[in-house]
């Protein structure tokens, strides 16, 4: 098994936690005494530096939350002088402004460090070509998984996001063995390379590392299917580091986080209890090496759950499982919880169907309606439309069971729905709410 830090990535339980308690102690000092913020929200909380002894005084810790990072615009947070800044990104927010993350230059080797730990968890290596699609700018996973590529030794191919032939035509060119991009940008991928007449043979494509945004087992079958490689699931955002927080392996149960440097917890997202282990909640991080913008007890809203047992590839840090949604961006209809990944799951068990779909929800007469849009190839989009209809009605029955309510399955024809080089854009939320 290939490892790119064993000392950490295998690290026994004990002296993980003997780390992590270390790093914990120096960063809650470091920001008390440094981030005026911080020390406010501690003293309100009646907590002062010497409060935190170990792993179990966390809970005692203050939740950071992304409002905060928007309260304190653009540098109020970051613990190091500005000087010491080497690199700022920022968040893509859609509503108010930009999260703002400022990187010194340890920082960015930590960065560099748990990127390459990423790619080498997917079989990279220092001959290996990487394709870096995700975008660059202030956006971190272009940059993220670049520089882990360089730290590994590797080859970088930096094309960035959009004109998809041509990164196709350089990816069969240049010899491209491993794809960094969304999960869903990758099947958009795909489908241009069926039109281009590119088959998967003719690349020299070994493995992907995809991540951005939730996706699901079968969306995974897709694009190993339809590339021939391995696809993993990599997790990182821009306020705890960027790329590289966690990553799965070879085994694919469970994304590997790097504990040495991100302390996970799940909570209750209505209670804030901490969850115990094995429990679906929500992520929450507590960087223990950063310089630039350290965070305590971060409020990621991912969903996940964490489980502490080994992994058959022999790394020992906690995994987390899957994303399945998000706590603010999960939907509610009719008093029922509805993430887009679950739809994504049932509309994927149809071979019929193309791995597409717009969830359209509104509220008719005081009543909330959800209307899928599924897109189908060519072929079936002309064929009788009682076959159409057929195919409809299997969807809805087969949605009704997943989520516990009817909707209203409408097939629409290939390039129907909108596609996007970054995040794809699942739902249109009418309501007035």
């Amino acid at each position: 098994m290939q490892y790119w830090n064993p000392t950490y990535e295998c690290m026994h339980r004990e002296e993980m936690t003997r780390v992590q308690t270390a790093r914990l102690i120096d960063t809650v000092k470091r920001v008390y005494h440094n981030v005026p913020y911080y020390r406010e929200k501690m003293q309100k909380a009646g907590i002062e530096p010497g409060d935190i002894n170990s792993l179990e005084d966390l809970k005692k810790l203050p939740f950071t939350y992304k409002q905060d990072l928007r309260d304190t615009y653009p540098y109020g947070l970051f613990a190091a002088p500005l000087s010491e800044i080497v690199r700022i990104h920022a968040s893509s927010g859609t509503t108010g402004k930009q999260t703002v993350v400022g990187y010194t230059r340890k920082d960015i080797d930590t960065w560099a460090e748990v990127a390459a730990r990423t790619l080498v968890s997917a079989g990279a290596d220092r001959n290996s070509f990487i394709q870096v699609a995700y975008g660059y700018g202030l956006f971190t996973g272009g940059l993220g998984i670049h520089y882990g590529a360089e730290r590994l030794g590797a080859s970088v191919i930096p094309i960035s996001g959009g004109n998809t032939k041509r990164q196709i035509q350089i990816m069969k060119d240049f010899g491209t063995t491993v794809l960094a991009c969304t999960p869903s940008y990758a099947l958009y991928m795909a489908e241009e390379m069926e039109e281009m007449g590119i088959k998967k043979e003719d690349l020299k494509l070994k493995a992907g590392v995809f991540g951005a945004e939730p996706w699901s087992e079968n969306m995974r079958k897709e694009i190993e299917e339809r590339f021939g490689i391995l696809a993993i699931d990599i997790y990182g955002l821009s306020e705890v580091i960027g790329p590289g927080v966690a990553t799965e392996c070879p085994c694919k149960c469970g994304l590997h986080i790097q504990e040495d440097h991100f302390i996970p917890e799940i909570i209750d997202p209505v209670t804030e209890e901490v969850l115990p282990e094995g429990s679906k909640g929500e992520l929450v991080f507590t960087t223990v090496t950063k310089e630039g913008l350290p965070l305590l007890r971060y409020r990621t809203r991912d969903i996940s759950s964490l489980t502490y047992e080994k992994c058959e590839c022999g790394r020992t840090s906690v995994r987390m499982s899957k994303v399945s949604g998000r706590s603010d961006d999960m939907l509610i209809i009719r008093g029922v919880n509805v993430f887009p990944s679950q739809v994504e799951s049932v509309l994927l068990e149809f071979g019929e169907t193309a791995p597409h779909y717009l969830m359209i929800v509104d509220r008719i007469d005081n009543l909330d309606v959800l209307e899928i849009w599924v897109e189908v190839n060519q072929a079936m989009f002309s064929d009788q439309v009682k076959r159409i209809e057929d195919v409809e009605n299997k969807i809805r029955k087969a949605i009704e069971v997943t989520l516990g309510i009817n909707a209203k399955v409408k097939l629409v024809e290939p390039k129907t729905i909108e596609r996007n080089e970054g995040k794809a854009k699942r739902v249109i939320d009418k309501r007035k709410i």
